[in-house]
């Protein structure tokens, strides 16, 4: 993992893995600002060639990291990122159920977003 960078693209909604240039990796996500802000991740995708190196919890890390260092949550609606976050709980905390409600609905609303 140290030949891999981690990148926001908070505009494209894109928490990307980066090799040698090319992205291998990545979060898609929103941000949700009610019922408070939190970050939606809603795809993890790795590409097949480097499956098996710890690139999608090295996302989802990150992805919890941002949202710690921003006092925001996160509402896993990508279930890659919803089982990372049940075996690592000390570094995720859960979301509510009210947040997780808006979330599916912020992603309901917006198909075209994914």
């Amino acid at each position: 993992m140290s030949d891999i960078e981690i990148r926001d693209d908070r505009a494209a909604g894109r928490l990307e893995a980066v090799a040698g240039g090319d992205v291998v990796g990545r979060i898609e996500y929103f941000v949700l600002d009610e019922p408070r802000r939190a970050l939606v991740p809603v795809h993890t995708v790795v590409e097949q060639a480097h499956e098996g190196k710890g690139i999608a919890g090295s996302l989802a890390r990150e992805l919890y990291g941002i949202a710690s260092r921003e006092g925001s949550a996160v509402a896993p609606l990508c279930p890659y990122v919803a089982k990372w976050a049940q075996r690592h709980p000390d570094e995720a905390p859960s979301a509510d159920p009210e947040l997780m409600a808006a979330a599916k609905k912020g992603l309901a609303d917006h198909p075209e977003m994914f």
